[in-house]
């Protein structure tokens, strides 16, 4: 050992030296060379293509079979001659002796197959008026539909086809969604066959579009153009979240504005035609008007929050609850009043029989009515 005891000192001061190098220059160790770091994905920790952004291809293939074309022929019967649409020419006539002719009017949409036993859901419409309903399925297959139900106040119809082996959409609950969310539509536009378009969730609970009694859509960019209409707008995963119905256009084509009716309401619309041939909605029975910067301070109010009661119809739930006409309603089960128009469609959609609370302002002061809810009558669909 002693033949190495000349190093120790050499080696000792040499390590000492490169410690006190590295406390000084500590960038001595990395060995930067110019490159820049990064952290690369690689490939076995990737998006999968099912989430996207790479692909919405799984997505596609999930829910496109459950989407069909849907094509409608009408019988329109037209005066021969113009003469004859003359309510004073026509007098001369028998009506049924004045002569016409018929011709055939088609049209086409979309629709989804929400059920293995062959209920398909489509907007309304689509259908309404037809004389016959021809559903082209994705794999060729083609078949007569009959209609279970329509309701034109959510623009809303029921088709069932008498077919082996359908495939059905997976129903999402649709107010899990959020606005940004990717969406894609699927339907036929112009009748060119099935298409897929991309887009996001650009606004939920869209209610006064001024389309149907009841709105609630679901807003998004994606490309919907005439023929979409009934067709599926699905997540990233392939679920169902709402029918494509209506676009927003000043040229006919689309701008970036579509809108859906959400997944919730078509299923429980749906249950209701197929399960009572009618929608059953809740009733109250009043008649409301909205409250202006006017009424408002009229009434003392220092926000404009609340619907005023209008009149209450006799015998209704709201007068065997004991509701006035001049009360403003301020709430409806402790959801304030911010919307009249929310407000009421949140009402149709409870059970007749259930218990509401409403609150309501009252010569200065907040009382609690609570009421059961009635079935609005069929006169009033």
């Amino acid at each position: 050992m002693r033949k190495f005891n000349f190093l120790f000192w050499p080696v000792l001061s040499g390590i000492l030296v490169a410690v006190l190098l590295l406390q000084l220059f500590p960038d001595l160790l990395n060995g930067d060379n110019g490159t820049i770091e990064f952290h690369e994905i690689t490939r076995d920790t990737r998006v999968s293509p099912a989430q996207g952004p790479v692909s919405y291809a799984q997505a596609v293939e999930s829910a496109a079979p459950a989407v069909v074309n849907i094509y409608t022929r009408t019988v329109v019967r037209q005066n021969v001659h113009p003469l004859f649409n003359d309510p004073f020419f026509r007098n001369f006539f028998d009506s049924e002796s004045i002569p016409q002719r018929e011709r055939i009017q088609s049209s086409l949409g979309s629709g989804v197959i929400l059920s293995p036993q062959g209920y398909i859901v489509t907007n309304n419409h689509v259908i309404s008026g037809a004389d016959s309903i021809i559903v082209a399925l994705k794999d060729g297959r083609e078949a007569v539909a009959e209609v279970m139900g329509t309701d034109p106040e959510t623009d809303l119809a029921v088709l069932k086809v008498t077919l082996n082996d359908l495939p059905s959409i997976t129903l999402a609950k649709s107010d899990t969604h959020r606005v940004g969310d990717v969406v894609l539509a699927i339907g036929n536009p112009f009748g060119v066959g099935q298409t897929v378009t991309m887009g996001i969730i650009s606004a939920t609970g869209r209610n006064s579009v001024g389309l149907n009694t009841y709105e609630d859509f679901i807003q998004t960019d994606a490309a919907i153009n005439p023929g979409n209409s009934g067709g599926a707008l699905i997540d990233a995963y392939g679920n169902l979240i709402g029918i494509n119905t209506a676009i927003f256009s000043k040229s006919g084509g689309s701008q970036g504005i579509g809108f859906a009716i959400p997944s919730n309401l078509t299923k429980q619309v749906m249950l209701d035609l197929i399960q009572h041939g009618r929608v059953i909605r809740g009733w109250l029975g009043i008649e409301i008007q909205e409250l202006t910067p006017d009424l408002a301070e009229s009434f003392g109010l220092n926000r404009m929050q609340g619907l005023i009661i209008a009149g209450v119809f006799r015998n209704g739930p709201a007068h065997l609850a004991g509701l006035q006409p001049g009360d403003i309603m301020l709430s409806i089960n402790d959801q304030a009043i911010t919307d009249g128009r929310k407000s009421m469609t949140d009402i149709a959609r409870l059970r007749p029989g259930a218990k509401v609370e409403v609150n309501v302002l009252r010569d200065g002061k907040e009382i609690s009515v609570i009421g059961e809810v009635g079935e609005r009558p069929k006169s009033r669909q």
